[in-house]
């Protein structure tokens, strides 16, 4: 269950006042539109405002487009000054975006949809991942192929808003969690699977499942190989639920100064995705020195596996796929984790548009139609 199942959430939220940044010789305008600046010209600011964004989890690979925009002087650019806000087991950022304590959070699609159902107001703001990197994975000798196999057995769950997928996918396949499967609370890391204590794991194509072709099979001496797992994918079986987007609640997008931040923002963090695509091996330094606890190997697997799920993006980076949310909502619904479909104004796509135009306009390739993934070889330990 959804740490917004609790009914904490409430619809009344406080934001924190922010001075709006005006670059040199230029006016402000409450009601002014959102800039379409191109990146490229990056003014002298008379003061930068300051915002937070919330990821989802600890400094990796997964958020470098925020690292790389911070670390390269983008946000700088931008006349913003950008915390970026790690979190963790029992930090949920649909709660933090909600309570007024950040202006941006990086989260899953249902978990909006969840919380706006609670009486949060989040709304998706731009739509960094087109596609969704969840896997449950066993050992291939355990007999379970597909998902309809983990009726009556162990499976392996994060909890806090992860569950959400892993439930409507057993749902789908008449399975009732707690019910027709026990669900065991893992932790964030492989080792339930790896000393059989549960049958299946949640993992993600760019962490976990990484993570155990780093371990070394004591049986061998030698790294495991993918032939020793089965990886049940759920978003090739139609549970392709949105995955990181960036949400900002309505009412502080009500102001037009503030709407105006949130395009800059866009702005700037995309054009650090942009970076993560085009010099891949920097990218992987920036988030070594941003503090994560894993090995250069792991995240270079990582950033490798995360291009995949946002290159290329036809429409341009960070714009919304309307048919991928309405699958998105349909899963919800399906699975028993939403009652209803989510108003339309869930989302907006005015700003991550106005912030593709004006990297266009500064001769950024958006759209990535060219891109490539990297052959990473797994390390042992990630290292």
């Amino acid at each position: 269950m959804s740490m917004f199942r609790s009914r904490a959430v409430q619809a009344t939220v406080a934001m924190a006042a922010i001075a709006l940044c005006v670059p040199a010789a230029t006016s402000a305008s409450a009601s002014r539109a959102p800039s379409a600046r191109p990146a490229s010209a990056a003014p002298e600011c008379e003061s930068k405002d300051k915002v937070t964004v919330q990821l989802k989890w600890v400094a990796q690979s997964q958020f470098a487009g925020y690292y790389a925009a911070k670390e390269l002087g983008y946000y700088d650019d931008a006349c913003l000054d950008v915390t970026i806000q790690e979190a963790g087991g029992n930090i949920v950022p649909m709660q933090q975006l909600a309570s007024g304590n950040v202006e941006f959070a990086v989260d899953h699609a249902i978990n909006a949809m969840v919380a706006r159902e609670e009486g949060a107001d989040p709304v998706n703001i731009a739509q960094v991942f087109q596609r969704g990197g969840y896997l449950q994975v066993g050992w291939a000798d355990s007999g379970i192929k597909t998902i309809d196999d983990l009726r009556g057995t162990k499976v392996g769950s994060w909890g806090f808003g992860n569950e959400l997928i892993l439930y409507a996918a057993l749902r789908g396949a008449g399975i009732e969690p707690n019910v027709d499967a026990e669900i065991v609370q893992q932790p964030f890391d492989t080792s339930l699977l790896l000393r059989r204590e549960v049958d299946t794991i949640q993992a993600k194509t760019y962490n976990e499942y990484a993570q155990l072709l780093e371990a070394t099979n004591p049986d061998t001496g030698e790294l495991y190989q993918p032939e020793d797992f089965v990886a049940i994918n759920l978003n090739e079986l139609g549970y392709d639920s949105l995955e990181d987007g960036i949400y900002a609640q309505a009412d502080w997008l009500a102001d037009g100064d503030n709407a105006d931040i949130a395009q800059r923002f866009l702005e700037a963090s995309f054009k650090g995705w942009v970076s993560c695509r085009d010099d891949f091996d920097g990218c992987v330094d920036i988030v070594l020195d941003a503090g994560t606890t894993l090995g250069k190997g792991h995240m270079t697997w990582m950033l490798n596996e995360i291009n995949k799920l946002i290159w290329p993006s036809p429409a341009g980076i960070g714009m919304m796929d309307s048919d991928a949310w309405d699958r998105t909502v349909k899963v919800g619904l399906d699975g028993g984790i939403i009652t209803a479909a989510p108003t339309d104004d869930a989302f907006r796509t005015d700003l991550a548009q106005a912030a593709v135009d004006a990297l266009t306009a500064s001769g950024v390739d958006v759209n990535g139609t060219d891109y490539t993934p990297m052959d990473v070889q797994v390390t042992p330990g990630g290292e």
